[in-house]
């Protein structure tokens, strides 16, 4: 096991954010004050790096990692980097890259400085790898090992049985060296040898039972090309990185805790080296985020996409950040969220209501409102007169009378919604039903008189009649004392608009908790089309414009498919949890 003693606060579970404490005590010990770059520069006393590898889309857990690793070094005065760790070619695309770096720029980091660009690639450090790595093999800290993966398998041992030294352990150097050089000249097959650290086949620990650093792999590399058919393994080259770029505090999350000291002891050799000088960086780890129903893995996300069950990486029901930037999340609601759970060395379950609820809190004081109704029924206003058009207005938001008032047209014909008329009302109903008066929301008063039916006996129209006096904002209104509110837009003015309503992917908080096939949670009810009619206003929306629908909900203009003349609205998250046992 890993020793944390080193680590001011690794203790500190319960802390909101115990690396700010670690951060806090470097900074009042001046850990790492006196440090300057290759060309003599001071270097700030805090720089992190947020160092994804390029073989995906980023999801709501990196949104954690972007936000610690960004927010603390914005927070003490530092700099985060932006880095790829693309040292696996079969993998990694520029496709992935450069929606990473869009989606970090859309939560709000940004990665340039008064000093310069810090935009970097593992694969920028090729050369380096190998002169060092050419080191560890001339001071004794590596060999190549031409076992068969068979055997090296069989060899590492168990968590209770020690690895056995490979026959190939005490080769000489020259002849290491001359094997590695001609691997990076392309003679052997992918597999024929590897490049091995020489540490303790008897340790406790894993990841130091002579852990890889080289392998062979003709690969094609998206920006190396082929000028390499050797490439460095991750826990080798990631030091290295942290090192050459300055790093202080290289933060991860807690699966990387045993391969710390792997980390600790390339920086050591490569210092013993004369390549880096002290102080290193030093790696921290802290819990991942756990949320409740979704799943994180690439493999399991890579399934719903390849699968068509979901509409690729930025459906809005994935937990992407593609997906939930087109869902309608924002990047402050993100931050929120973020700062609200926390950071500790304990895993645990973070609950979606609350990556709801932050959502909600953001959006409610900014978004303007509108009417929408989502399940139409025609309301006929018999004694209406059938050609006037009277206007009606309300706030834009009715916490910010600065923002105005928005109008919108009453008329003959009205659309409700299904659920605000009962022929047959039961008990506490108190919204449409023959005999029964209603307020329609800023307009007027109305009494139900009856309904119209098809052959079925479906009700295809409500009757009612208004009262001329009874209008919202009149001295009248105050005569009409009614217990119900309904909805409604003008059926002529109406924009008629595609809305989808999405809700969580997936039914079960745990989806694929204990090798259960996640496939079998999906949540039939988590996406649905329905046509809908908005107030006129609408029509002015723009992509990612993001509104309350008065009664149902936060909605936005879907910033793919919403263009002048087919509208289309996605339901970003309801007024309140439904969710709630």
């Amino acid at each position: 096991m890993s020793n944390d003693s080193k680590n001011p606060g690794a203790d500190a579970g319960a802390s909101s954010n115990f690396l700010r404490g670690l951060i806090e005590a470097d900074i009042a010990s001046g850990k790492y004050s006196q440090r300057t770059d290759h060309l003599g520069r001071p270097l700030p006393a805090v720089v992190t790096r947020f160092p994804p590898e390029p073989n995906g889309y980023l999801h709501i857990g990196h949104a954690k990692a972007i936000c610690i690793d960004f927010g603390l070094a914005r927070d003490f005065g530092g700099r985060c980097h932006m880095r790829f760790d693309d040292t696996n070619p079969t993998k990694e695309e520029q496709e992935y890259v450069d929606t990473i770096l869009d989606s970090v720029k859309w939560l709000g980091f940004d990665w340039k400085d008064e000093s310069g660009e810090h935009l970097y690639f593992a694969s920028d450090y090729f050369d380096k790898f190998y002169e060092i790595a050419e080191y560890l093999i001339g001071a004794g800290h590596a060999y190549v090992d031409s076992q068969s993966a068979e055997d090296m398998a069989k060899n590492r041992g168990s968590f209770s049985e020690p690895g056995r030294n490979s026959p190939f352990r005490d080769r000489p150097a020259a002849e290491s060296l001359d094997l590695f050089r001609r691997m990076k000249a392309g003679e052997f097959r992918d597999g024929e040898h590897i490049l091995r650290a020489k540490i303790d086949m008897a340790s406790p620990n894993m990841n130091m039972r002579d852990p890889a650093i080289y392998r062979i792999r003709h690969a094609h590399h998206h920006r190396s090309g082929d000028k390499w058919c050797i490439y460095p393994m991750y826990d080798y080259a990631h030091p290295l990185e942290d090192a050459i770029e300055n790093v202080s505090h290289s933060f991860c999350t807690l699966e990387f805790q045993d391969h710390r000291p792997f980390y600790d002891w390339v920086l050591a050799r490569a210092a013993e080296g004369g390549f880096f000088r002290h102080p290193l960086p030093e790696q921290t780890e802290f819990a991942r985020l756990n949320l409740t129903y979704a799943i994180t893995s690439k493999r399991k996300l890579l399934q719903l996409v390849e699968e068509k069950i979901v509409d690729g990486w930025d459906d809005p029901r994935m937990p992407t950040i593609v997906g939930i930037r087109r869902r309608g999340f924002t990047p402050e609601s993100i931050q929120l969220f973020c700062e609200r759970v926390g950071v500790s060395k304990a895993d645990s379950w973070i609950d979606m209501s609350t990556l709801e609820g932050a959502l909600r809190d953001d959006l409610d004081p900014r978004a303007p409102r509108a009417v929408a109704v989502l399940r139409p029924l025609k309301l006929i206003i018999d004694n209406f007169p059938e050609n006037l058009v009277d206007e009606c207005s309300a706030p834009v938001h009715p916490h910010h009378p600065e923002r105005g008032q928005r109008s919108f047209p009453i008329t003959r014909e009205l659309w409700i919604e299904e659920e605000d008329f009962m022929e047959t009302p039961s008990k506490g109903y108190f919204r449409l039903f023959p005999g029964n008066k209603v307020r329609l929301r800023y307009g007027y008063v109305v009494e139900c008189t009856g309904c119209d039916k098809d052959a079925d006996g479906k009700v295809v129209a409500v009757h009612c009649n208004y009262f001329p006096d009874s209008k919202s904002g009149t001295e009248g209104a105050n005569n009409y004392k009614v217990k119900g509110t309904i909805h409604w837009v003008s059926a002529t003015h109406a924009l008629e608009a595609e809305v989808r309503l999405y809700d969580r992917l997936f039914s079960d908080p745990h989806p694929d908790a204990g090798g259960k096939d996640f496939k079998q949670a999906l949540n039939p009810n988590a996406k649905e089309v329905i046509t809908a009619y908005l107030e006129q206003g609408m029509r002015a929306a723009q992509p990612d414009d993001k509104f309350q629908f008065e009664r149902h909900g936060y909605f936005v203009a879907d910033r793919v498919d919403h263009a002048p003349g087919r509208p289309v609205f996605n339901r970003v998250v309801t007024l309140k949890d439904s969710w709630t046992k």
